[in-house]
Protein backbone atom coordinates (compact mmCIF):
# COMPACT_ATOMS: atom_id res chain seq x y z
CA UNK A 1 0.00 0.00 0.00
CA UNK A 2 1.29 3.47 -0.87
CA UNK A 3 2.09 5.90 1.89
CA UNK A 4 -0.50 8.72 2.06
CA UNK A 5 1.21 11.46 4.06
CA UNK A 6 1.21 9.66 7.39
CA UNK A 7 2.12 11.33 10.66
CA UNK A 8 4.86 9.41 12.45
CA UNK A 9 5.57 8.96 16.16
CA UNK A 10 8.43 7.13 17.84
CA UNK A 11 7.50 4.32 20.21
CA UNK A 12 8.92 4.95 23.67
CA UNK A 13 10.53 2.36 25.89
CA UNK A 14 7.91 2.74 28.62
CA UNK A 15 5.12 1.92 26.14
CA UNK A 16 6.52 -1.51 25.31
CA UNK A 17 4.90 -4.75 26.42
CA UNK A 18 7.32 -7.61 27.07
CA UNK A 19 10.06 -5.54 28.69
CA UNK A 20 10.80 -6.52 32.26
CA UNK A 21 13.08 -3.72 33.43
CA UNK A 22 13.03 0.05 32.95
CA UNK A 23 16.73 0.71 33.54
CA UNK A 24 18.34 -0.69 30.39
CA UNK A 25 21.28 0.43 28.28
CA UNK A 26 19.11 0.83 25.19
CA UNK A 27 15.34 1.37 24.98
CA UNK A 28 14.56 -2.14 23.71
CA UNK A 29 17.06 -4.26 25.66
CA UNK A 30 15.73 -7.25 27.61
CA UNK A 31 17.97 -7.13 30.72
CA UNK A 32 18.72 -4.20 33.04
CA UNK A 33 22.06 -2.41 32.91
CA UNK A 34 23.13 -3.90 36.23
CA UNK A 35 22.95 -7.42 34.73
CA UNK A 36 26.15 -6.88 32.75
CA UNK A 37 28.12 -7.36 35.97
CA UNK A 38 26.51 -10.71 36.84
CA UNK A 39 25.39 -12.63 33.74
CA UNK A 40 27.73 -14.36 31.24
CA UNK A 41 28.97 -12.07 28.43
CA UNK A 42 27.10 -14.12 25.84
CA UNK A 43 23.81 -13.65 27.69
CA UNK A 44 24.47 -9.94 28.01
CA UNK A 45 25.14 -9.65 24.27
CA UNK A 46 21.94 -11.52 23.40
CA UNK A 47 19.92 -9.40 25.82
CA UNK A 48 20.17 -6.55 23.30
CA UNK A 49 17.89 -8.54 20.98
CA UNK A 50 14.27 -7.40 21.22
CA UNK A 51 12.64 -10.86 21.22
CA UNK A 52 9.15 -10.92 22.71
CA UNK A 53 8.65 -7.17 22.83
CA UNK A 54 5.58 -5.67 21.23
CA UNK A 55 3.75 -2.38 21.00
CA UNK A 56 -0.02 -2.50 21.47
CA UNK A 57 -2.20 0.43 20.46
CA UNK A 58 -5.69 1.40 19.36
CA UNK A 59 -6.49 3.52 16.33
CA UNK A 60 -9.20 4.15 13.75
CA UNK A 61 -6.61 5.11 11.15
CA UNK A 62 -7.39 3.48 7.78
CA UNK A 63 -3.67 3.20 7.13
CA UNK A 64 -0.88 2.19 9.51
CA UNK A 65 2.81 2.60 8.85
CA UNK A 66 5.72 0.99 10.64
CA UNK A 67 9.29 2.25 10.34
CA UNK A 68 12.08 0.48 12.15
CA UNK A 69 15.86 0.12 12.31
CA UNK A 70 18.04 -2.69 13.61
CA UNK A 71 21.66 -2.92 14.66
CA UNK A 72 22.99 -6.22 13.35
CA UNK A 73 22.95 -8.69 10.47
CA UNK A 74 19.54 -9.06 8.87
CA UNK A 75 19.39 -12.86 8.51
CA UNK A 76 21.02 -16.15 9.43
CA UNK A 77 21.70 -19.20 7.25
CA UNK A 78 18.80 -21.13 8.78
CA UNK A 79 16.44 -18.27 9.70
CA UNK A 80 15.05 -15.61 7.32
CA UNK A 81 15.44 -11.87 7.69
CA UNK A 82 11.69 -11.55 8.30
CA UNK A 83 12.12 -13.48 11.58
CA UNK A 84 15.58 -12.27 12.58
CA UNK A 85 15.02 -8.57 11.87
CA UNK A 86 11.43 -8.09 10.71
CA UNK A 87 8.29 -6.85 12.43
CA UNK A 88 4.79 -8.32 12.52
CA UNK A 89 1.48 -6.46 12.65
CA UNK A 90 -1.57 -8.13 14.20
CA UNK A 91 -5.07 -6.72 14.66
CA UNK A 92 -7.99 -7.78 16.86
CA UNK A 93 -10.95 -9.00 14.79
CA UNK A 94 -14.67 -8.70 15.51
CA UNK A 95 -14.52 -11.94 17.52
CA UNK A 96 -11.80 -10.59 19.79
CA UNK A 97 -8.97 -12.67 18.30
CA UNK A 98 -5.62 -11.21 17.31
CA UNK A 99 -5.06 -11.97 13.61
CA UNK A 100 -1.98 -11.60 11.44
CA UNK A 101 -2.19 -8.60 9.09
CA UNK A 102 1.27 -7.95 7.65
CA UNK A 103 4.98 -8.67 8.04
CA UNK A 104 7.67 -6.06 7.61
CA UNK A 105 10.53 -7.60 5.63
CA UNK A 106 13.79 -5.74 6.32
CA UNK A 107 15.97 -4.70 3.42
CA UNK A 108 18.57 -2.69 5.29
CA UNK A 109 19.53 -1.97 8.87
CA UNK A 110 18.19 1.60 8.98
CA UNK A 111 14.87 2.94 7.77
CA UNK A 112 12.81 -0.13 6.90
CA UNK A 113 9.17 0.74 6.29
CA UNK A 114 5.78 -0.77 5.50
CA UNK A 115 2.35 0.85 5.14
CA UNK A 116 -0.72 -1.38 5.40
CA UNK A 117 -4.49 -1.21 5.73
CA UNK A 118 -5.62 -0.30 9.22
CA UNK A 119 -9.07 0.10 10.73
CA UNK A 120 -12.22 0.46 8.69
CA UNK A 121 -14.57 2.47 10.84
CA UNK A 122 -14.41 2.02 14.61
CA UNK A 123 -11.11 2.09 16.53
CA UNK A 124 -9.33 -1.25 16.57
CA UNK A 125 -6.56 -2.76 18.68
CA UNK A 126 -3.26 -3.57 16.97
CA UNK A 127 0.02 -5.15 18.04
CA UNK A 128 3.47 -4.83 16.47
CA UNK A 129 5.94 -7.60 17.36
CA UNK A 130 9.62 -6.63 17.40
CA UNK A 131 12.54 -8.50 15.74
CA UNK A 132 13.53 -11.78 17.39
CA UNK A 133 17.28 -11.98 16.76
CA UNK A 134 18.40 -8.40 16.34
CA UNK A 135 18.57 -5.23 18.36
CA UNK A 136 15.81 -2.77 17.54
CA UNK A 137 17.27 0.71 17.60
CA UNK A 138 14.13 2.62 16.60
CA UNK A 139 10.47 1.92 15.86
CA UNK A 140 7.88 4.43 14.67
CA UNK A 141 4.15 4.17 13.99
CA UNK A 142 2.51 6.22 11.26
CA UNK A 143 -1.20 7.06 11.13
CA UNK A 144 -3.39 9.19 8.87
CA UNK A 145 -3.42 12.87 9.94
CA UNK A 146 -6.34 13.64 12.21
CA UNK A 147 -6.45 10.12 13.64
CA UNK A 148 -5.41 9.27 17.19
CA UNK A 149 -2.96 6.68 18.52
CA UNK A 150 -4.59 5.52 21.75
CA UNK A 151 -3.39 3.24 24.59
CA UNK A 152 -4.56 -0.37 24.50
CA UNK A 153 -6.99 -1.98 26.96
CA UNK A 154 -5.16 -2.98 30.15
CA UNK A 155 -4.22 -6.60 30.62
CA UNK A 156 -6.28 -8.57 33.11
CA UNK A 157 -3.42 -10.83 34.19
CA UNK A 158 0.26 -10.64 35.01
CA UNK A 159 2.60 -11.65 32.19
CA UNK A 160 4.06 -15.09 31.57
CA UNK A 161 7.87 -15.23 31.71
CA UNK A 162 9.67 -17.69 29.41
CA UNK A 163 13.35 -18.36 30.13
CA UNK A 164 15.33 -20.65 27.88
CA UNK A 165 17.24 -21.32 24.69
CA UNK A 166 17.43 -20.29 21.05
CA UNK A 167 14.09 -22.01 20.52
CA UNK A 168 12.58 -19.87 23.27
CA UNK A 169 14.12 -16.76 21.71
CA UNK A 170 12.36 -17.61 18.46
CA UNK A 171 14.72 -19.69 16.30
CA UNK A 172 13.74 -20.37 13.58
CA UNK A 173 10.36 -18.67 13.18
CA UNK A 174 9.77 -17.01 9.82
CA UNK A 175 8.40 -13.90 11.52
CA UNK A 176 8.23 -12.63 15.12
CA UNK A 177 4.59 -13.50 15.73
CA UNK A 178 5.34 -17.16 15.00
CA UNK A 179 7.69 -17.72 17.95
CA UNK A 180 6.01 -20.33 20.15
CA UNK A 181 6.11 -17.93 23.09
CA UNK A 182 4.16 -15.32 21.10
CA UNK A 183 1.68 -17.90 19.80
CA UNK A 184 1.02 -19.24 23.30
CA UNK A 185 0.63 -15.78 24.81
CA UNK A 186 -1.65 -14.67 21.98
CA UNK A 187 -3.80 -17.79 22.32
CA UNK A 188 -4.17 -17.11 26.04
CA UNK A 189 -4.54 -13.35 25.46
CA UNK A 190 -1.72 -12.67 27.90
CA UNK A 191 1.36 -10.49 27.96
CA UNK A 192 4.66 -12.36 27.94
CA UNK A 193 8.37 -11.77 28.42
CA UNK A 194 10.80 -13.66 26.22
CA UNK A 195 14.07 -14.33 28.03
CA UNK A 196 15.39 -16.90 25.59
CA UNK A 197 19.13 -16.60 25.02
CA UNK A 198 20.40 -18.51 22.01
CA UNK A 199 22.75 -21.30 23.13
CA UNK A 200 22.84 -19.82 26.62
CA UNK A 201 19.80 -20.93 28.57
CA UNK A 202 21.92 -22.59 31.25
CA UNK A 203 20.30 -21.71 34.58
CA UNK A 204 23.04 -19.58 36.11
CA UNK A 205 21.98 -18.31 39.53
CA UNK A 206 22.42 -14.73 38.32
CA UNK A 207 19.49 -15.35 35.98
CA UNK A 208 17.38 -16.76 38.82
CA UNK A 209 18.07 -13.61 40.78
CA UNK A 210 16.93 -11.46 37.85
CA UNK A 211 13.85 -13.53 37.09
CA UNK A 212 12.78 -13.28 40.72
CA UNK A 213 12.51 -9.50 40.30
CA UNK A 214 9.69 -9.91 37.77
CA UNK A 215 6.07 -9.81 38.92
CA UNK A 216 4.76 -12.62 36.78
CA UNK A 217 1.87 -15.08 36.71
CA UNK A 218 4.15 -18.05 35.97
CA UNK A 219 7.77 -18.88 35.22
CA UNK A 220 8.39 -21.22 32.31
CA UNK A 221 11.88 -22.77 32.36
CA UNK A 222 12.77 -24.28 28.98
CA UNK A 223 16.54 -24.69 29.10
CA UNK A 224 17.33 -28.35 28.50
CA UNK A 225 18.57 -28.03 24.92
CA UNK A 226 21.46 -25.89 26.20
CA UNK A 227 22.34 -27.99 29.24
CA UNK A 228 24.31 -31.17 29.76
CA UNK A 229 23.19 -33.84 32.21
CA UNK A 230 25.81 -32.63 34.65
CA UNK A 231 24.60 -29.04 34.41
CA UNK A 232 21.02 -30.17 35.06
CA UNK A 233 22.19 -32.05 38.16
CA UNK A 234 24.20 -29.10 39.43
CA UNK A 235 22.01 -26.14 38.52
CA UNK A 236 18.33 -26.95 38.31
CA UNK A 237 17.61 -27.45 42.00
CA UNK A 238 19.51 -24.33 43.19
CA UNK A 239 17.87 -22.29 40.43
CA UNK A 240 14.37 -23.38 41.38
CA UNK A 241 15.08 -22.98 45.11
CA UNK A 242 16.26 -19.42 44.56
CA UNK A 243 13.18 -18.53 42.52
CA UNK A 244 10.91 -20.14 45.11
CA UNK A 245 12.60 -18.30 47.96
CA UNK A 246 11.88 -14.92 46.35
CA UNK A 247 8.53 -15.85 44.77
CA UNK A 248 6.95 -18.37 47.16
CA UNK A 249 3.61 -18.82 45.36
CA UNK A 250 4.33 -18.19 41.67
CA UNK A 251 3.99 -21.42 39.66
CA UNK A 252 7.18 -22.72 38.03
CA UNK A 253 6.81 -24.91 34.96
CA UNK A 254 9.90 -26.86 33.87
CA UNK A 255 9.69 -28.16 30.31
CA UNK A 256 11.24 -31.39 29.14
CA UNK A 257 13.21 -31.78 25.93
CA UNK A 258 11.16 -31.74 22.70
CA UNK A 259 13.14 -34.60 21.20
CA UNK A 260 12.27 -36.15 17.85
CA UNK A 261 12.97 -39.82 17.22
CA UNK A 262 14.46 -41.13 20.46
CA UNK A 263 11.93 -43.64 21.85
CA UNK A 264 13.36 -43.22 25.35
CA UNK A 265 12.98 -40.23 27.61
CA UNK A 266 16.19 -38.15 27.24
CA UNK A 267 18.36 -38.28 30.32
CA UNK A 268 18.18 -34.53 30.92
CA UNK A 269 14.38 -34.68 30.78
CA UNK A 270 14.39 -37.55 33.26
CA UNK A 271 16.74 -35.64 35.56
CA UNK A 272 14.51 -32.58 35.40
CA UNK A 273 11.36 -34.54 36.15
CA UNK A 274 13.04 -36.30 39.08
CA UNK A 275 14.36 -33.02 40.46
CA UNK A 276 10.90 -31.44 40.38
CA UNK A 277 9.42 -34.50 42.09
CA UNK A 278 12.13 -34.37 44.77
CA UNK A 279 11.64 -30.67 45.46
CA UNK A 280 7.89 -31.18 45.65
CA UNK A 281 8.33 -33.96 48.20
CA UNK A 282 10.47 -31.59 50.23
CA UNK A 283 7.56 -29.18 50.40
CA UNK A 284 8.33 -26.62 47.72
CA UNK A 285 4.90 -25.68 46.33
CA UNK A 286 3.63 -24.98 42.83
CA UNK A 287 6.32 -26.85 40.88
CA UNK A 288 5.35 -28.58 37.65
CA UNK A 289 7.04 -30.67 34.97
CA UNK A 290 5.84 -30.60 31.35
CA UNK A 291 6.75 -33.59 29.15
CA UNK A 292 7.54 -32.44 25.62
CA UNK A 293 7.72 -35.76 23.80
CA UNK A 294 6.20 -35.34 20.34
CA UNK A 295 5.74 -31.59 20.76
CA UNK A 296 6.87 -31.01 17.15
CA UNK A 297 4.79 -33.85 15.72
CA UNK A 298 5.86 -37.20 14.31
CA UNK A 299 5.91 -36.40 10.58
CA UNK A 300 9.45 -34.99 10.47
CA UNK A 301 8.24 -31.57 9.28
CA UNK A 302 8.53 -29.75 12.59
CA UNK A 303 12.12 -28.50 12.42
CA UNK A 304 14.49 -26.60 10.16
CA UNK A 305 17.57 -28.62 11.08
CA UNK A 306 16.50 -31.27 13.59
CA UNK A 307 16.92 -28.77 16.43
CA UNK A 308 15.06 -25.53 15.71
CA UNK A 309 11.34 -25.54 14.91
CA UNK A 310 9.78 -24.44 11.68
CA UNK A 311 6.62 -22.35 11.96
CA UNK A 312 4.73 -25.65 12.01
CA UNK A 313 6.90 -26.91 14.86
CA UNK A 314 6.48 -23.61 16.70
CA UNK A 315 2.70 -23.82 16.41
CA UNK A 316 2.64 -27.41 17.63
CA UNK A 317 4.97 -26.63 20.53
CA UNK A 318 2.88 -23.61 21.50
CA UNK A 319 -0.23 -25.74 21.83
CA UNK A 320 1.53 -28.10 24.24
CA UNK A 321 2.40 -25.10 26.41
CA UNK A 322 -1.07 -23.57 26.09
CA UNK A 323 -2.68 -26.74 27.44
CA UNK A 324 -0.40 -26.64 30.49
CA UNK A 325 -0.54 -22.88 31.02
CA UNK A 326 -4.33 -22.75 30.97
CA UNK A 327 -4.27 -24.78 34.18
CA UNK A 328 -1.55 -22.73 35.89
CA UNK A 329 -1.41 -19.14 34.71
Amino acid sequence: MEQQGLEWRSVRSEEIEGKGWANTDAPFDRLPTKAQATVPPSVWSLSHHSAGMCFRFVTASPQIGIRWSVGGELAMPHMPASGVSGVDLYGRDSQGTMRFLAVGQPRQQVGNQIVVAGASGAPREFCVYFPLYNSTTRLEIGIVPGQALLPPPPRKHKPIVFYGTSITQGGCASRPGMAFTAIAARTLDRAHLNLGFSGNGKMELALAELLAELDTSIYVLDCLRNMSDEQVRERLEPFVRQLRAKRPTTPILCAGDAFLDNPKEPSRSKLTREAIEKLTREGLPHLHYLPMRGAWGDDGEGTVDGVHPTDLGMSRQAQVFVKALRKLA
